[in-house]
């Protein structure tokens, strides 16, 4: 069984672009994204690569750290940042994990436990899986976990939103309809009672149904 959303991330140890970090010592009582990729040098990669590091202030903003995670050497991260920089126009500015032995992939369930071989005789294809954004809570619990194929870049404008509904809804009982954006309105969780979401939601509500009541983003 792979890793969900509730289970601890496992901590580790590792050696990056930033310097030695124990991950969860790292995270520290924030939010973070950890998203890995199959191979150093991947045309996909790199556009999201760039893309992230351009968002990263957005992702701060919100006491979210950025982490990423390449099967290559830390010095191989480091030559690819000068392509990322050159053809996207922003270098990674967050660290990104050397994994060549493949510890941290195996450890998050990237790749099967009998996966073998340096990272330098492994092509992208034999990494695919190695396409994974987690969401981690302060708490330490994985709070999204997506997989993505090769050929799709991720969206991580939508990470963005996610990482809003996750942290709005951590601190009141709604949760957030679909397509929702930040200051749009929520529904308050079938758990509240009517009476309860009156001390809670003062201003009132919508009720469309008595399980789907709609209330202004609490602020």
């Amino acid at each position: 069984m792979g890793l969900t959303i509730g289970d601890t991330a496992p901590d580790f140890t590792a050696e990056t672009t930033q310097g030695t970090i124990n991950f969860h010592d790292w995270i520290g009582d924030g939010w973070c994204i950890l998203f890995s990729h199959p191979k150093d040098f991947t045309p996909v990669c790199t556009t999201e690569l760039g893309y992230m590091a351009k968002l990263q202030p957005e992702f701060a903003a919100r006491n979210v750290k950025i982490i990423g995670l390449s099967v290559d050497s830390v010095d191989d991260h480091a030559a690819w940042s000068k392509d990322i920089e050159e053809t996207q126009g922003a270098a990674p500015n967050y660290p990104m994990i050397g994994d060549p032995d493949l510890k941290v992939a195996k450890l998050y369930g990237m790749l099967p436990a009998d996966a073998s071989g340096q990272a330098k005789e492994r092509t992208a294809m034999t990494n695919m899986t190695v396409r994974t954004v987690f969401v981690i809570g302060p708490d330490k619990q994985i709070k999204l976990c997506l997989t993505y194929p090769m050929a799709t870049g991720r969206n991580f404008d939508e990470i963005l939103r996610v990482i809003d509904s996750l942290q709005l809804t951590a601190k009141h009982q709604v949760a957030t309809p679909v397509n929702w954006k930040n200051g749009e309105d929520v529904i308050i969780v079938p758990a509240v009672s009517d009476e309860a979401a009156k001390e809670k939601f003062p201003g009132g509500w919508t009720t469309v149904k008595p399980y789907l009541r709609m209330v202004p983003q609490p602020r």
